[in-house]
């Protein structure tokens, strides 16, 4: 177990792992542990794990997985199945070595796909919930037709630039997500199989204009969870709700995690 200070790098495995802790440590009260976007990093996430932790009294604690960030790069081409490895191995390995005692996991998009094949591999008493952001359980045609334009977009325009502020090394961070999902390949991904076997709460936060997904990642979700699942569908947010709505995305995660925890907000947190 390492001790966490607000900043700084975990090794796990051959990669160097950048992470966020705010609030209180694992061993002083419940964690809630964000998994970013396939685009993402601890960066990108913004203010809102200030807010989110203001909002619970929880520990948060936020990590760029290998390629994203300052992390290590990933070795490319990424493989069609780089989530499971994500999921199955590099999470486990994380969970233990920052001394994660019980929480919840909250992932976004790419994020959310990994938070629930742990939940549904791994029976760990410690995850009380996940939280999905703009979840994928199969792979769609408008997901494939909007992850096709933006690299032509990241060819022809300035976003390079842009997300090169949030990654050391952003054609590893870019092509390695990009690449991944226009795998022809990648097409027969489906980690639907997973849901049944989560055996804790699913709270899933959906924008209506999500240009990467449609209610079709819900409803498969409703179709194959044996376990509840809370839904908020955000009329005004696409792909990113909690950069688009901060404010419903921050009050329906944080009522989740304050039900599932019982937690009572940073004025009166629950160990």
């Amino acid at each position: 177990m390492t001790t966490l200070s607000p900043s700084g790098f975990l090794a796990i495995g051959d990669a160097n792992l950048e992470y966020r802790m705010i609030g209180p440590s694992p061993e002083q009260a419940p964690t809630i542990v964000m998994l970013h976007e396939g685009l993402g990093s601890v960066g990108l996430w913004g203010d809102f794990p200030e807010k989110l932790q203001a909002a619970t009294g929880a520990g948060v604690l936020a990590y760029s997985r290998a390629g994203y960030g300052n992390s290590t790069p990933a070795r490319l081409p990424r493989p069609v199945d780089y989530m499971h490895t994500e999921a199955l191995d590099v999470l486990p390995k994380l969970l233990e070595r920052t001394g994660f005692r019980r929480g919840l996991l909250l992932g976004h998009s790419d994020g959310a796909s990994i938070a629930a094949i742990y939940a549904g591999s791994h029976q760990d008493h410690r995850v009380e919930g996940i939280a999905l952001i703009a979840p994928h359980f199969i792979v769609e045609d408008i997901s494939v037709a909007s992850i096709a334009e933006i690299r032509k977009t990241y060819a022809t325009t300035n976003l390079k630039a842009k997300l090169s502020r949030w990654h050391k090394d952003v054609d590893n961070a870019f092509y390695g997500w990009n690449d991944a999902w226009l795998d022809p390949a990648f097409r027969d991904w489906d980690i639907s199989e997973y849901l049944a076997y989560i055996r804790v709460p699913i709270a899933i936060l959906q924008g209506v204009n999500d240009q990467y997904g449609t209610m079709r990642q819900v409803a498969i979700a409703q179709e194959e969870c044996y376990c509840p699942v809370d839904v908020t569908i955000i009329p005004e947010a696409g792909h990113q709700p909690h950069r688009e709505a901060p404010e419903p995305t921050l009050a329906a995660i944080s009522e989740f995690a304050n039900a599932v925890l019982g937690l009572r907000g940073s004025q009166g947190r629950a160990a």
